[in-house]
């Protein structure tokens, strides 16, 4: 399959105010531009931000950050798309943006990332200190039609040729059972509103959810 050419990008997409101290992490960085050039000051103003990340959750191993510019005009506001993930002792840790400028997206992926992991550690200190498990699996059912647990989100930066109604994304998840907690840390830190796991006690799939603010859903299949 034919790589994609890269595109010429107006340099000022990834300009922004200058950095007093670059700074570099010390997990391992890789990042990527898919159909794009990344810029040696990008990538240094991309290390200084991980760097700050890394100061608030010094058990990351690693950062995969990947930049893609979308060339369809209709959403050259949302033109450049940034996205981080981090893995870790604490397991996996996802963010990205699309805004106007690369520079932008880079700081709403940031903060978007501060914000799942500063919400992951306190989630897990509620968790600690007696904070009521999620609602049972009967109340969840009670409540579905009423209160359903969220699907996934298609990606809204999908090739604009797909039809409305396609699948346009699968996704595996590791089965290694968990507990509620652990699953709902993993929630957090991926920044989606629910997360499937494989539940330890029963070893049913199941799915937890939000509902609102530190209340959590939790669904699984009954046996028939």
């Amino acid at each position: 399959m034919a790589k994609t050419p890269a595109v010429l990008l107006d340099p000022a997409t990834f300009d922004g105010p200058e950095t007093d101290d670059p700074g570099t992490p010390d997990a391992a960085v890789t990042i990527r531009g898919r159909n794009v050039e990344v810029p040696d000051h990008f990538a240094t103003r991309i290390n200084s931000k991980l760097s700050k990340i890394e100061k608030i959750a010094p058990n990351i191993q690693r950062f995969d950050v990947i930049l893609l510019h979308e060339s369809n005009p209709r959403l050259a506001k949302v033109s450049q798309r940034l996205e981080i993930t981090t893995k870790g002792k604490a397991g996996v840790a996802r963010a990205e943006a699309a805004e106007d400028t690369f520079y932008a997206a880079l700081e709403s992926a940031v903060a978007k990332l501060e914000r799942q992991i500063r919400k992951a550690r306190t989630r897990r200190k509620i968790s600690h200190t007696g904070h009521r498990r999620p609602m049972s699996v009967a109340e969840a059912t009670a409540e579905l039609a009423a209160d359903a647990a969220p699907a996934e989100v298609l990606d809204q930066y999908a090739v604009d040729e797909q039809l409305p109604g396609q699948i346009v994304r699968r996704k595996e998840h590791d089965g290694t059972p968990m507990t509620v907690d652990e699953a709902l840390e993993k929630m957090e830190l991926v920044g989606h509103d629910f997360y499937l796991f494989r539940d330890s006690e029963t070893g049913r799939a199941t799915v937890v959810y939000r509902r609102h603010a530190f209340d959590y859903g939790l669904l699984t299949l009954s046996d028939g």
